[in-house]
């Protein structure tokens, strides 16, 4: 299959071009400014690193249109790029309520809507929403960041309802707490204060999320559409 992964150069990302590369797929990544990382992924799995802003949607739209003209097409979207700030809800300026709700979910939407062509042209794809336990519980002094999450949720599942007749299915999980770079400012003693409050006792890895999100993008999930699949230990249970 052929794949698109925003906010694909680290993290979640970057275990599903990675997962998604090691299958097989032909892979295309969107990132916004590591320029090193992304590079060393493009040469180190094959698959094709295309800068972009999406938080602009003509920016989103030339980068879906380079990935289109790379792979031929796109059968699956992997909309995982986005940016967390922990910030008082007093404190949250205007500037970073709209950069926040841009990026998490009007990126989203600017890539799907450019991607979704294609599928509905083929009768066939798979568009995967990456969301966040926040978006369904919302998170103290993260009041803009759930917001953008839980836009996600409601998108998914009315785009999933628009888009069905077409053969495309779309979903989205919510990761609880992953070690990536997005929680690389929580102490220690935060780390290990969230583990405690995840049932399963630790926090999860970009490859267990990227392993549910290549289940979600297989043949094996054909009739899986509008669902909002958590994956945090049980933390938001």
């Amino acid at each position: 299959m052929r794949i698109l992964v925003t906010g694909g150069s680290r993290g979640i990302g970057r275990a599903c071009v990675e997962r998604f590369t090691a299958d097989g797929h032909e892979v295309a990544f969107i990132y916004r400014s590591d320029e090193a990382s992304a590079r060393a992924l493009a040469g180190l799995c094959g698959a094709v690193a295309i800068r972009a802003d999406i938080s602009d949607g003509v920016s989103a739209e030339t980068a879906v249109n380079e990935a289109l003209a790379a792979l031929g097409g796109i059968d699956v979207l992997v909309n995982n790029a986005g940016i967390a700030d922990f910030c008082l809800f007093q404190n949250i300026t205007d500037e970073a309520w709209r950069r926040m709700l841009d990026t998490n979910l009007s990126g989203a939407f600017y890539v799907a809507r450019s991607a979704s062509k294609c599928m509905i042209a083929n009768k066939f794809g798979r568009i995967i929403n990456v969301g966040s336990m926040w978006g369904k519980t919302g998170a103290a002094c993260e009041v803009h960041y759930s917001a953008a999450k839980a836009g996600l949720r409601g998108m998914t599942m009315a785009l999933a309802k628009e888009l069905g007749p077409s053969g495309v299915t779309v979903n989205c999980v919510e990761p609880g707490v992953i070690d990536t770079d997005m929680n690389a400012h929580l102490t220690h003693e935060d780390m290990l204060s969230l583990c405690e409050q995840t049932p399963l006792g630790r926090i999860g890895t970009p490859d267990e999320v990227a392993d549910l999100i290549a289940f979600l993008a297989s043949d094996k999930a054909a009739f899986i559409t509008g669902q909002i699949i958590g994956i945090d230990g049980g933390f938001a249970v």
